[in-house]
C-alpha cells in the first residue's frame, strides 16, 4: 500500500510491494500524489509492473520456461514439436540457472553442449526459441533482464545444405514401393508433393474448400511462416485432386504420424538412400525453376519470403541447362565474334 507524507510544501509517495522495485515520487499537492499512487498500484495488480531483481534470484531458466509452455506455446501450430524442445531445455543444467545471474555464457555453453549431439540447424532453432522466450519475459512479463542472453551469442554455422532430388530411375523405385504401402494415401500425397512443392503438413492441413478446381488455385492459410499463399495448380496437381473422394471436408483424412511411418516404410522398401520427404519440396522447386518460372513466381508457389533460401531448395541440373541452350545465340551477334 502507498505511503504518503508531507515534506514541507511538497507530498511524498512511495509504494513498497514485494517482488516489485521500490517506488517513489514527490508532488505539489496531496491530490496529486494520491492519484498517481492509484496508478501505481492498479499496474502492480495487473501485473504490469517489472518484476525486482531480487525476484529473478528464485526464478530459473526452467520455471520462466514453464510458463512459456502454458502461455505462449499451445497457441502455435508447432506446439508439439516445440513442448519437446523446451522439455529437453528445462533438463538440461541451463533450467537450473537463475535469471538473475543468467548471462551469454551460460547460452554458449549450452550451445557448445548440444552440438556434440545433434546438427547445427536443431541448435539454431532452439536458441530462436530461447531468445523469443526471454523476449516474451521482458516486454510482456516485466522481468527486469538486463538484456536477452541470447543474443550475444553466436550461432552454429550451418553445413548441413541439401542436394538431394530424385535421380533417373529412382521416382520409378519409389513408386513401385508406394504401391505396396497399405496406406491408400501415400501415392496421391507424394505426387502433389511433387507437383506443388507444398511441405507435408500444408498437404495434411489441406481442405476442400480452400481448392478451387476451375481457377486452377490451391489456398494455404496456415504456413510455417505464418504468411498465407494461393498457389496455382498444374495439370498433374488437378489430375490427382479430381481422383480423390470429397465427401469429407479435408483433402487427405491422415495424421502426420500415420504419414511418416507409411513413407519411412516406403524408403525402405524402394532402397532409396537418404531420401526425406521434404527432398520432395526440393525436387518440385527445382523442376518449377527447369520449366522457366522466374524467381518471383517460384517464390509465390514456396511461400520463401527470402530469395537466399529459395536459392537453397534449388537444385538445377546442368544437362538441363545444356539443353536449354542448345541452338540459342546472344542477340547482339557476340557468339559469332567469339566462333571466329
Amino acid at each position: 500500500m502507498a505511503t504518503i507524507t508531507k515534506r514541507g510544501q511538497r507530498w511524498s509517495v512511495q509504494i513498497r510491494r514485494k517482488g516489485v522495485p521500490a517506488q517513489s515520487r514527490t508532488f505539489s499537492s496531496k491530490a496529486a500524489a494520491s492519484a498517481w499512487a492509484t496508478v501505481q498500484e492498479a499496474k502492480i495488480e495487473a501485473g504490469e509492473m517489472p518484476i525486482s531483481r531480487s525476484i529473478l534470484q528464485s526464478i530459473t531458466v526452467a520455471q520462466l520456461l514453464e510458463r512459456y509452455l502454458e502461455e505462449v506455446t499451445p497457441k502455435k501450430r508447432s506446439e508439439v514439436t516445440e513442448r519437446y524442445r523446451l522439455r529437453q531445455m528445462q533438463r538440461d543444467s541451463l533450467g537450473r540457472v537463475s535469471l538473475s545471474g543468467l548471462e551469454s555464457r551460460h547460452i554458449a555453453d549450452y550451445r557448445d553442449r548440444r552440438l556434440t549431439s545433434v546438427k547445427a540447424g536443431t541448435i539454431r532453432r532452439e536458441l530462436s526459441l530461447l531468445q523469443h522466450a526471454f523476449d516474451i519475459a521482458q516486454k510482456e512479463w516485466g522481468y527486469c533482464l538486463a538484456s536477452n542472453p541470447v543474443r550475444d551469442v553466436r550461432q552454429p554455422a550451418l553445413r548441413n545444405a541439401r542436394n538431394r532430388r530424385l535421380e533417373v530411375g529412382e521416382y520409378e523405385r519409389l513408386e513401385a514401393a508406394i504401391d505396396m504401402s497399405r496406406n491408400t494415401w501415400l501415392r496421391p500425397i507424394v505426387r502433389l508433393a511433387i507437383e506443388t512443392g507444398l511441405r507435408r503438413g500444408e498437404i495434411i492441413d489441406l481442405q476442400w474448400r480452400w481448392i478451387d478446381m476451375r481457377q486452377r488455385m490451391a489456398h494455404i492459410p496456415h504456413t510455417k511462416t505464418g504468411q498465407p499463399r494461393t498457389i496455382p495448380l498444374t495439370d498433374g496437381a488437378l489430375q490427382i485432386l479430381e481422383g480423390l473422394d470429397r465427401s469429407g471436408d479435408k483433402v487427405f483424412p491422415i495424421t502426420a504420424n500415420a504419414l511418416k511411418l507409411a513413407w519411412t516404410r516406403a524408403v525402405r522398401r524402394s532402397s532409396l538412400i537418404d531420401l526425406r520427404f521434404h527432398d520432395l519440396r526440393h525436387e518440385a522447386v527445382s523442376r518449377f525453376f527447369e520449366l522457366g518460372l522466374s524467381l518471383p513466381e517460384v517464390a509465390i508457389i514456396s511461400g520463401h519470403r527470402d530469395p537466399r533460401m529459395l536459392f537453397r531448395y534449388t537444385h538445377l541440373r546442368p544437362t538441363e541447362l545444356a539443353i536449354k541452350l542448345q541452338g540459342r545465340r546472344w542477340s547482339n551477334g557476340a557468339e559469332d565474334r567469339t566462333a571466329k
